[in-house]
């Protein structure tokens, strides 16, 4: 089946670790240790797949172990993945660590992923699709060139900056449509933008500043970027969808929600809005309540692409919020 959604980006074997709290510098901490396929373009890419939307998957993997575990979870999900082989790096690879109240930490180590070039991605999936899905974890020259493809096809193109990266070439938000960054990576952005001096002072933006903003003053923040559509995700809270044409959406989180872990929801989020804008015929609202769902539960499972839910269980999932 023709892909409607191609993501673009990495995948990397997650070795996690559940433990009660974080070790501090200098102390072991006992804790139960699980494995399984990650990487944030890998994720997002699972989670629009299960929503039930046809999607391929492109990254770059070693010659290991990780990577014909790898192989064997898309064959068996039935996702379409094409890989490209770096002999000479190792699959990436990322140690989690998620505490009982399910935060976590993350190392990632992008191996391959970083070695992802234009000569392995077919342009025509790209120009076959309906939406192309970028992250920055991986090359970020290949976001470029994919955009660059995408765009001259009229496919829509959407970034997420995760996890933000001080090599960030702000050029690219001039490629993308929907762009959607995390508190943390929007106050990142900001303070590396010169455009948004004005609203940020010598100072700086901070976290804390931004949790303080209404959805008015996000939405005025998000117009800075000049990119059409932003959606800033806000974890517990939900997320705030900003349009093109200066209007805006909050999205509340659906309450009632056993958290397990919270690792991957940003993907979840990402990789259904992805799902819902195919779905939706490209209601970016529509899209993004769906997007809101996929993370919801996601969370109530542990792990990252294993904890992505299916279309039967979105379906009964939204169905029940009604």
């Amino acid at each position: 089946m023709k892909p409607k959604i191609v993501v673009v980006g990495s995948f990397v074997q997650d070795l996690t670790w559940k433990c009660s709290s974080f070790p501090g510098a200098g102390e072991t901490v006992i804790g139960k240790f699980i494995s399984g396929p990650g990487g944030k373009g890998s994720n997002q890419a699972v989670a629009a797949g299960r929503a039930g939307i046809a999607t391929m998957f492109i990254g770059a993997v070693g010659r290991d172990i990780f990577a014909e575990g790898a192989r064997k979870f898309y064959e068996e999900e039935g996702i379409g993945a094409r890989w490209a082989v770096k002999p000479a790096h190792s699959t990436g690879t990322a140690a989690i660590l998620v505490n009982a109240a399910a935060e976590n930490e993350i190392v990632v180590a992008l191996g391959a992923s970083e070695q992802l070039r234009a000569r392995d991605v077919d342009p025509a999936l790209l120009r076959g699709a309906k939406v192309v899905v970028c992250q920055h974890e991986a090359n970020l020259q290949i976001n470029a060139h994919v955009f660059r493809v995408a765009r001259k096809a009229g496919v829509a193109t959407i970034l997420n900056p995760a996890p933000m990266r001080p090599d960030f070439d702000a050029g690219i938000l001039r490629l993308t449509d929907i762009f959607i960054p995390n508190e943390s990576e929007l106050v990142a952005l900001v303070n590396q933008l010169p455009g948004c001096a004005h609203l940020r002072g010598r100072r700086g933006l901070d976290s804390r500043e931004l949790e303080k903003m209404d959805p008015g003053q996000l939405n005025r923040l998000c117009r800075t970027l000049g990119v059409p559509t932003v959606i800033i995700t806000l974890g517990r809270r939900g997320c705030l969808v900003s349009m093109a044409d200066g209007s805006h959406e909050f999205i509340a989180a659906h309450a009632g929600i056993k958290v397990m872990d919270t690792t991957g929801a940003g993907d979840a989020f990402v990789g259904g809005f992805a799902a819902g804008f195919v779905r939706h015929r490209g209601d970016i609202i529509s899209a993004a309540r769906y997007g809101n769902a996929v993370a919801a539960l996601s969370v109530t499972k542990f792990g990252t692409a294993p904890s992505m839910p299916r279309q039967e269980q979105i379906r009964r999932f939204i169905a029940g919020k009604r």
